[in-house]
C-alpha cells in the first residue's frame, strides 16, 4: 500500500502538533492559594484584600482588588482558599478573573467559584463569608502577585 508523500505530510505535521500541545500542558503546574477578601456594594461596589500563593514550596504574598455592578449591597469579608492550576510559573496568577453570579449571607455563608484570568490560570476556591451581603452582579477580580 503506497501513501502518498502528501497525505504522509499532513499527519506528520499533525502528530508533531498533538505532541507539542500534549508537551505544552504536561509541564504546566499548580499551587494553593488563600486570600481574604473585603467587600462593600451599595449597586456599585469595590473589592480588597491580600494573601499567599504557595508555588514549587515558596510563599509569594498576593494583593486583591475588584470591582462589582449590579444589584449589589452590603459589606462582607471572605475567606477563600484553594487551588491554582494550568501555571508555569509564580506570576502567571497575575490578572483579571471575571465572574457573573449570585449569592448572599447574613452572619456566616459560604461560597464556591471558579474563574480563569487570560494567561489560563484557573482558580479553584472555597470560602467561608461573613457580614451582610446581597448580590446578583457582574465582578472584576485582579490579583498581583508581588
Amino acid at each position: 500500500m503506497k501513501i502518498s508523500p502528501a497525505f504522509r505530510s499532513v499527519a506528520v505535521a499533525t502528530i508533531a502538533a498533538a505532541g507539542i500541545s500534549f508537551a505544552s500542558a504536561a509541564h504546566a503546574d499548580s499551587g494553593t492559594i488563600r486570600f481574604a477578601v473585603y467587600k462593600a456594594a451599595f449597586f456599585v461596589g469595590g473589592s480588597g484584600g491580600e494573601g499567599t500563593l504557595t508555588f514549587h514550596g515558596r510563599r509569594y504574598p498576593v494583593s486583591i482588588g475588584g470591582i462589582s455592578g449590579g444589584l449589589a449591597f452590603g459589606a462582607s469579608k471572605t475567606y477563600f482558599q484553594g487551588t491554582v492550576t494550568h501555571i508555569r510559573r509564580a506570576q502567571d496568577v497575575s490578572g483579571i478573573y471575571g465572574a457573573a453570579g449570585g449569592g448572599g449571607a447574613v452572619g456566616k455563608g459560604a461560597q464556591m467559584i471558579v474563574m480563569t484570568n487570560d494567561k489560563g490560570a484557573q482558580l479553584e476556591l472555597t470560602g467561608r463569608q461573613v457580614g451582610l451581603q446581597v448580590n446578583a452582579d457582574i465582578s472584576g477580580l485582579s490579583i498581583t502577585v508581588k
